[in-house]
């Protein structure tokens, strides 16, 4: 029987910055992966000639060396933020309503400003509000709770206190009147996947403060670079990884964890245990139900799976900026109503569904062979409706929507469909099967405020079982490759005990 000191369930962002802390520690890991390449939503696949990034569009919390974000500090600690190559983009993103918005906003405070006072002059004076409110209430909370203030009240962090749970449509409609204004702010609710009528006000701000300040980055090589290089660092620190294997069992005896049994059947001695995996396999299937105490199964129980994508990967045979197409992310939408764009993503109806463009080629002209483009199509989306669909009308039903999405696009960028060298699809049920996670959610249960780490702990309830990833906190890279290091974090404090 193998013995290690800490098995790492899964080589997503969360498994993999795990492993490399504890690597560095000197301890004995061994990192399992169920696929054969590192990364889970953090990849790449190649069609024809194009090589496709899977999920990153925008990095956020990086910042530049003379101005580190919390993501460049952190990575910087893994020893790989050196060895890659990233790309401040000038713009946070171009949003368009067709016929009604079409704008583009820089990523800096004071030009964005202008930007926004410029096409809504009416507003001019709510809009610097509404920023000095953003940042003095995002300064609060990083005073009070990423600094851990032992003082922390109400009278000392009153901005937090009154807004930070409230919704973020609630706040946008207290200092705006024009629908289209707070359309025009409203689009990062994608990369948490709770539309503005739902989604805290917490999370909106660390959105737009940390998009803001530290701007949005590509990652040459895309985030399968990333990866790569984690687990290059790992292995260098004497970690073991085995692709081609999944985790079948954590064995937990007198409520601790013992070992790990592999789907090859091998049994491993360890201790401690980073899963990697979503809690609802981890608790479902990874250990036996009479093992786990049954309020995990009620705290699950009170969450829903949060959304998967509809996710268009395209190859033109041309440079994309030639049809018109300028920027590295464009929002598309149909509606200023957040509660329709709630419920068109909950459908099969993608005619009036928000979606992201993302043109790689425009941050790194080497993100495609000479003179083609590389883009990719992404609609928030649930699997319910696609579970739904008989197996016999599946692909059928993949190629209607995507050919009703890309007219949408034909719209706009005229000439498009032409060009279209390369393409592939996948739908919430192919995100299912490709991460082996519930509704091919990649940012883990809907990210309600009630289920955030301000009221449910990320701890788990048996003795040597450490979480990571977007199921225990919040979804997006940042976040979960974050998540690695509070896991590690936690498996040397329980180390010293």
């Amino acid at each position: 029987m193998n013995s290690y000191d800490v098995v790492v369930i899964g080589a997503g962002n969360g498994g993999l910055t795990s492993a490399v802390s504890l690597a560095q520690k000197g301890l004995k890991v061994l990192l399992l992966e169920r696929h054969n390449i590192p990364g889970g939503c953090a990849t790449s696949f190649c069609r024809g000639r194009f090589e496709f990034e899977v999920a990153l569009h925008q990095l956020s919390g990086l910042g530049t060396p003379d101005k580190p974000g919390p993501l460049r500090s952190y990575l910087h600690g893994l020893e790989v933020v050196d060895e890659l190559e990233w790309v401040a983009m000038e713009n946070l993103y171009r949003i368009v309503l067709p016929g009604k918005l079409d704008l583009t906003l820089p990523a800096e405070k004071d030009a964005l400003i202008s930007v926004l006072q410029a096409r809504f002059p009416a507003e001019k004076e709510s809009i610097v509000q509404f920023f000095d409110m953003l940042y003095n209430f995002f300064y609060q909370v990083i005073q009070g709770f990423f600094m851990r203030d032992p003082e922390i009240s109400k009278e000392k962090y009153p901005l937090y206190f009154k807004y930070a749970l409230k919704n973020t449509q609630e706040i946008l409609d207290k200092y705006f009147t024009d629908s289209l204004l707070k359309l025009a702010l409203s689009p990062y609710w994608a990369y948490m996947g709770i539309p503005t009528s739902h989604l805290a006000f917490v999370d909106y701000a660390a959105l737009m403060f940390q998009y803001i300040e530290y701007k949005p980055f590509h990652l040459k090589g895309g985030s399968q670079a990333l990866s790569n290089a984690l687990l290059a660092r790992f292995i260098k620190h004497g970690g073991e990884v085995r692709f081609n294997c999944a985790a079948k069992k954590i064995m937990v005896e007198n409520g601790r964890v013992t070992g790990v049994i592999t789907a090859d059947d091998d049994i491993i001695a360890c201790e401690r245990v980073v899963s990697n995996a979503s809690t609802v396999v981890t608790y479902t299937e990874l250990i036996d139900a009479e093992k786990v105490p049954e309020e995990q199964f009620e705290i699950m129980s009170s969450s829903t799976i949060g959304t998967s994508a509809f996710t268009v990967y395209i190859g033109l045979d041309c440079e994309a900026r030639d049809l018109g197409i300028d920027e590295s992310t464009i929002f598309f939408y149909e509606s200023a109503d957040p509660d329709q764009q709630a419920s068109a993503v909950r459908s099969l109806d993608m005619s009036q569904d928000p979606f992201l463009l993302s043109y790689y080629n425009l941050a790194d002209p080497e993100a495609s062979p000479p003179g083609t483009s590389q883009l990719a199509i992404v609609n928030m989306a649930y699997a319910d409706p696609w579970l739904q669909v008989p197996p016999a009308e599946y692909q059928q039903m993949k190629y209607h929507c995507a050919d009703t999405i890309l007219n949408r696009v034909e719209e706009l960028f005229p000439g498009f469909r032409d060009h279209i060298e390369e393409i592939d699809i996948a739908t919430p049920v192919t995100h299912m099967r490709y991460l082996g996670s519930p509704g091919g959610a990649f940012y883990g249960f809907d990210q309600y405020a009630k289920d955030s780490n301000l009221f449910i702990s990320p701890r788990a309830p048996i003795q040597g079982l450490f979480l990571a990833g977007a199921w225990v906190g919040a979804g997006g890279f940042q976040p979960t490759l974050m998540s690695g290091g509070a896991a590690a974090r936690a498996v040397l404090r329980d180390m010293k005990k």
